[in-house]
């Protein structure tokens, strides 16, 4: 390791600590930035979960000529998914906003868009969708769809990372705060980074090398905008893609999960803990009848009750008062 680099790190003290920023996070191999200067970084023990995104203090070992994590800072928000045993595992850290990108190819799955705007708003991160591959035709079904989360509050943008429409309007969603690029995959996510970032080198490197063959549960990386009119243009994380996603269940507040419009109309229900299924007087299930919800949302919300009961119960006995 560059001892020069080390020396370099802005806040260093003399026992060699610093704080820096995790920008690439692939298993346990993790790469920090400290001002201008990137350094790979290893946990420092195996009891520490570190994310995308995270703030963290290192120390330099010289006697093995590397550089270890001791210390996540606080963090301003999380975005965290569920396991098979409803326990909450981190997946990025301290970031403003959540971009879902979908596309009409592959065909989106709408509940796992559902779940990720849900897991965004339970951890008071701002969500909002970014349609890629708008060259091809979507048909009117998926339209009102994205109508749909539109009315419920959440920003939309069209672009294609191939023909460049759009971009302008999703860097200048971007071009504030921390945000992650979240979705299924083959939607063109890593598309869209490259389309954004056409200068940089979107590589991860000897730190995939190195977890080849590993059960590789992080691999995010952030990388700087930058604003075409000059200045600072945010962070962009991009995340691996998935093929399905479980919101937190410590995150989610139990009357809503997460979904806005319900959060909206839950005041008018008869009952105060009306879970919005099938009790009398229900504003929400009224609110659906008379077609002012969309209804596939609603089965949206239906299905992650029963996923957030079945993830609870997952818990066991010992472990159902976590929340």
């Amino acid at each position: 390791m560059d001892g020069a680099i080390l020396q370099g790190m802005t806040g260093s003290s003399e026992d060699g600590r610093f704080e820096a920023e995790v920008i690439a996070a692939y298993g346990r191999h993790l790469l920090v930035r400290n001002g201008e200067h990137e350094v790979r970084a290893r946990p420092s023990g195996r009891r520490l979960s570190i994310v995308c995104g995270d703030r963290v203090l290192c120390e330099t070992d010289r006697k093995h000529d590397e550089v270890l994590i001791v210390e996540v800072l606080p963090r301003r928000t999380l975005l965290a998914r569920a396991n098979m045993r409803g326990d909450s595992e981190p997946v990025v850290a301290n970031i403003t906003r959540l971009v879902v990108v979908l596309a009409p190819l592959p065909r989106p799955d709408l509940f796992v868009v559902d779940r990720y705007l849900c897991a965004a708003t339970a951890a008071g991160i701002t969500g909002a969708l970014a349609v890629n591959k708008s060259d091809l035709e979507d048909d009117a079904g998926l339209r009102e769809e994205l109508d749909a989360l539109t009315a419920a509050g959440y920003e939309r943008v069209r672009c294609s990372a191939k023909g460049g429409q759009g971009l302008a309007e999703l860097r200048a969603m971007l071009a504030t705060g921390v945000s992650v690029l979240v979705g299924q995959s083959g939607v063109g996510k890593s598309s869209l980074v490259r389309a954004l970032l056409p200068d940089e080198v979107i590589a991860t490197g000897d730190l995939m090398r190195e977890e080849e063959g590993r059960h590789t549960t992080t691999a995010s990386r952030a990388y700087r905008l930058v604003n075409p009119a000059g200045g600072s243009g945010g962070t962009l994380i991009d995340s691996p893609g998935v093929r399905d996603f479980a919101p937190a269940i410590d995150q989610l507040d139990e009357k809503t999960l997460g979904f806005p419009e319900i959060a909206a109309r839950a005041g008018g229900c008869r009952f105060h803990d009306c879970k919005h299924l099938q009790e009398p007087s229900c504003a929400v299930i009224a609110a659906v009848e008379a077609n002012e919800m969309s209804a596939r949302r609603y089965e949206s919300y239906r299905r992650l009750r029963r996923l957030y009961s079945d993830l609870v119960e997952a818990r066991g006995p010992g472990q159902r008062k976590k929340r």
